[in-house]
């Protein structure tokens, strides 16, 4: 399969991600991208990140249409959100790769766990 396609697809699948579940395309871009697409680490980290502005723009566009998503109460969200982007783009550069791995692999822990204990 050509890599247009792969991409194609990893980006299909972190989109239905996101639409599904809010957010956490991510989760499936990294990975996807690095043992499918076969980019490097660093690379696919900072692609991810470009690629879940707009697929979060597209799914709070269609909550937003449908009546669930509050504009006014997630400003601060954003603001924060905002903030935290800059700082840890900041860092990204000088933080190791082996130390990004387990950061990210601890994110999707904690994200597990909280989702079986909220089931």
């Amino acid at each position: 399969m050509k890599n247009n396609t792969r991409y194609a697809v990893t980006g299909a699948l972190a989109g239905a991600a996101n639409g599904f579940f809010g957010a956490g395309g991510g989760l499936f871009l990294v990975p996807l991208l690095v043992s499918w697409c076969g980019m490097e680490q660093r690379r696919a980290f900072a692609t991810s990140v470009a690629v879940i502005l707009p697929l979060s723009a597209v799914s709070a566009a269609i909550y937003w249409m449908k009546g669930g998503l509050d504009v006014a109460a997630a400003w601060p969200y954003l603001l924060g959100g905002a903030v935290g982007g800059v700082i840890a783009g900041r860092i990204f550069q000088k933080m190791s790769m082996v130390w990004l791995r387990r950061v990210f692999g601890l994110l999707i822990l904690y994200g597990g766990v909280r989702a079986v204990l909220l089931l």
